[in-house]
């Protein structure tokens, strides 16, 4: 027997006021969606962070983001070894499949997962070290951007390694063969945005100043 519970009353509350209003209002634009499938132009890699609300930054429709969320937003390097890779088959989907213009990166400020990385990359959270450690081996991916910013003075090297963990992943979608081969041939652009979360910001790197440059 399964251990999962019913869902908590708020939540269940929340369903049937979106069916009443949201839903009943736009029934032909949803049942549009669930026969015609979905078509959307970018895919956006963000953050779990429960405070990064994509849709709500750029108020996106249903349909519009092909959307995939993970720990820091890192994208891991074409790795081809048969193993489990979820961000790896999200992207190849987005690509080959769905055939997005857009692949966006966006990072955020306070971000956890990234200060667990700096921690760990500083010697200062031995249990992120451990084998066992599901964040701190995905953190790994981040330990190139770790020792870009690892001069920087300690107070602000947090916020350098937000942004240098799209960077990373930046680059670590050019290693994938079908991404560079979209983006050579001009079907794809890659994007590195940053948000602030208390501060309403976005910043979007600028690959020619080699800067996040404020939107």
């Amino acid at each position: 027997m399964h251990n999962a519970k019913l869902l908590p009353a708020y939540l269940i509350q929340r369903f049937h006021g979106w069916k009443a209003t949201a839903y009943a209002d736009n029934k032909a634009w949803y049942r549009r969606l669930a026969e015609s499938g979905q078509h959307p132009r970018a895919m956006v890699i963000s953050c779990c962070d429960s405070r990064v609300h994509v849709t709500s930054i750029f108020g996106a429709d249903e349909g519009e983001f092909f959307i995939h969320r993970n720990i820091a937003n890192l994208v891991p390097p074409y790795t081809p070894d048969g193993k489990n890779h979820g961000t790896s088959a999200t992207v190849e989907y987005a690509v080959k499949a769905l055939g997005v213009a857009h692949i966006v990166v966006l990072g955020h400020s306070n971000c956890g997962g990234i200060q667990g990385c700096h921690d760990m990359c500083s010697g200062n959270a031995p249990e992120l070290l451990e084998s066992t450690s599901f964040v701190g081996r995905w953190m790994d991916i981040l330990r190139p951007g770790y020792e870009r910013v690892a001069h920087i003075e300690e107070s602000q090297r947090a916020r350098a390694l937000e942004k240098e963990a799209v960077l990373v992943s930046l680059e670590n979608l050019m290693t994938f063969p079908f991404v560079k081969t979209a983006v050579e041939d001009d079907r794809l652009t890659l994007h590195g945005l940053w948000t602030d979360v208390g501060e309403g910001g976005l910043e979007q790197y600028d690959p020619v100043k080699n800067v996040f440059v404020t939107v």
